[in-house]
């Protein structure tokens, strides 16, 4: 019996743990500014970010989801799928130079990515000068599923933030 209670014991003890990163919410509502290494573009994919602190939220946008032209209505790319969102929560505070250097730093490290499982990301273009044109950023109904199974989701439409484009 003695046996059993202690087997029963060991797999208590070395089956928990701890140290695992639970995460309940992605809000980077606070967050205004949206930042990319490149000059963001109508004409190709872009890759814009948010970051807070030792957390990131990565946007890949399709090329065409951006266009130097007024938009009667939003436009909207699925996610997954032409479009991709990544939430990074790193070792310590992160920069843009993790994101834009080449190589990057050695140090913040990646603790834990998760990608978007669904979920769309609506663009909205205005202008002012017919040069210029700035597209509002939303996310609706993304859904993060993080390696635990753990299902993170939002149903909100949230404002993301506005980029810029320039027509060529």
């Amino acid at each position: 019996m003695k046996k059993y209670l202690l087997i029963g014991c060991s797999i208590l003890f070395f089956g928990c743990n701890d140290g695992d990163l639970q995460i309940e919410t992605v809000d980077f509502d606070s967050i205004e500014i949206v930042q990319s290494c490149d000059t963001v573009s109508a004409t190709t994919e872009n890759v814009v970010f948010k970051i807070n602190g030792d957390e990131a939220l990565i946007l890949t946008i399709a090329s065409g989801l951006l266009k130097n032209e007024v938009t009667a209505s939003s436009l909207e790319s699925a996610v997954p799928g032409s479009s991709q969102i990544s939430y990074r929560i790193f070792s310590e505070t992160v920069t843009s130079a993790y994101f834009c250097d080449s190589p990057p730093p050695l140090t913040p490290t990646v603790l834990e990515e998760i990608e978007a499982e669904g979920g769309n990301i609506i663009v909205t273009t205005t202008t002012e000068d017919s040069v210029t044109f700035t597209h509002t950023i939303q996310l609706s109904g993304i859904t993060f599923l993080n390696e635990n199974g753990s299902r993170i989701t939002d149903l909100q439409v949230n404002e993301f933030g506005t980029v810029t484009t320039t027509a060529e």
